[in-house]
């Protein structure tokens, strides 16, 4: 019988849709899913939820709960990672908080900048611990990992560790879908090809699958006729310089590159509409939305949107409905796009089926370095992941990538070294970082962040 093992599983709404996904499928309905997170009170709503869909769907699945990391991998076949190593609260708050005394500003701080490889640094150290234990407990099992900032972990994953990985995200169908709607076209009859890194992929390819047009002139259109959607401005102007669409958010990308967050451009901010900041209020609204659940759990009903909403506004003046959505669907069970449960049953049936995987570019893309992790698609069938070769991509597009694998390569040798100076190389090569501080103030504010976050960090020498 099938076994996959969930770590991290106290992403509820993540952990929910991924159940979903696994269980829908005739043959995986009793495959056994274990649930392990070291807080036993998301474990305990991440259960309940677990006990919902099995409900909904009628199945008759094992359902594991625990707080042991090796005893959830004992016999799995399946390692679904959802990690975030030090939480909102402190590390994130930490990322934030020390970068913002220097003038340093960030959207989401998970993937690039001073947050990101922050975020590696206290990441990778966790996710090598767990395939040592994968090694040792379940040594077949393939590692399915959603935890950012991806390609750092996959690249270190690829580098210090023989466990079978893939990376995954939903940014390139997430996107694909807006694409579709910005074009007035259904997204069954879009036909595409993505290639490049984690969060700065590019749609190559984008087309109408059934006559075979190319569907670029169109999404032109939607920028010469002022249709762009305000939160999407950042990647419709990099379309227009560039001549290829980004598959990760404008909220993301602002951050990646040296042109759009400046505090000497305040003017920048408002135009191309970035949410600076933004991230910490969702984070928080999450933490209440959670609370209001948990409170009406207790009193046996499902908190309503309305009583959701008017709580954060209260918190929160300027809220506007984050997580609100998926708090309250969580009684609903509808398939997701996440690729996890694709995978999963590709590999247990031998149906063959297209995804889009982060892996090692062993002579996948030709212009970008060996080794450094790719996203690119990815025949899975009884067989496992099997990356597809791209070629060479545009050479606007592999420079830009170059500037992010640079800082992305740094901290790996970091985190893998052990050696301080490292860091402080990332960030003074982090294109947004690089853009707004000095180098004193770089090094200076590295030193903070590294001593604030302590123990969530390993002893650098």
């Amino acid at each position: 019988m099938t076994k996959v093992s969930f770590i991290g599983a106290g992403s509820t709404v993540f952990a929910k849709n991924l159940m979903g996904d696994i269980w829908s499928y005739p043959e995986l309905a009793d495959a056994t899913i274990c649930l392990m997170d070291i807080d036993p009170g998301r474990l305990k709503q991440s259960e309940q939820v677990a006990r919902h869909i099995i409900k909904t769907l009628g199945n008759d699945p094992t359902v594991e709960v625990t707080t042991d990391r090796r005893a959830a991998l004992i016999g799995a076949d399946y390692v679904v990672c959802m990690i975030q190593v030090g939480g909102y609260e402190p590390a994130t708050v930490i990322d934030f908080e020390i970068p913002k005394k220097y003038g340093l500003r960030q959207t989401i701080g998970d993937t690039l900048g001073i947050g990101g490889i922050m975020r590696g640094l206290r990441t990778i150290p966790v996710l090598l611990d767990i395939t040592r234990d994968m090694e040792e407990l379940c040594p077949e099992a393939l590692f399915i990992n959603y935890a950012n900032p991806m390609c750092m972990n996959q690249w270190a994953l690829s580098r210090a560790s023989d466990i079978r990985t893939v990376g995954l995200c939903h940014s390139v169908p997430g996107t694909a879908h807006e694409l579709a709607r910005d074009i007035g076209i259904a997204y069954e009859d879009v036909n595409y090809l993505v290639a490049g890194i984690n969060h700065m992929a590019f749609y190559l390819k984008f087309e109408d699958r059934r006559t075979g047009a190319d569907l670029y002139p169109l999404l032109h259109k939607v920028y010469e006729e002022g249709r762009v959607p305000p939160t999407n401005r950042v990647r419709y102007e990099m379309l227009r310089r560039l001549g290829y669409f980004v598959t990760e958010s404008s909220e993301h990308f602002s951050e990646y590159v040296p042109w759009f967050i400046k505090a000497g451009a305040p003017a920048l901010i408002d135009d191309f509409k970035i949410p600076l900041d933004e991230y910490i209020e969702r984070c928080k609204a999450g933490i209440i939305s959670w609370q209001l659940l948990e409170k009406a759990e207790e009193e046996g009903r499902i908190p309503s949107e309305e009583e959701i909403l008017h709580a954060l506004r209260d918190a929160h003046p300027m809220h506007k409905g984050w997580t609100v959505r998926s708090i309250t669907d969580l009684n609903k069970v509808e398939r997701s796009v996440e690729y996890g449960s694709l995978i999963i049953h590709s590999m247990e049936t031998g149906a063959a089926r297209s995804i889009y995987g982060n892996v090692p570019n062993d002579n996948i893309i030709d212009n970008l370095p060996d080794g450094c992790c790719v996203e690119v698609p990815c025949l899975v069938d009884a067989n496992g992941v099997q990356p597809t070769r791209v070629g060479a991509l545009p050479p606007q597009l592999a420079a830009l990538m170059g500037t992010n694998i640079n800082v992305q390569a740094l901290t790996v040798e970091a985190a893998l070294s052990g050696k301080r100076e490292h860091i402080y190389h990332a960030a003074m090569l982090d294109p947004h970082t690089a853009a707004e501080l000095t180098l004193d103030q770089i090094w200076s504010m590295v030193d903070e962040l590294i001593e604030a976050h302590g123990d969530y960090l390993p002893a650098y020498r």
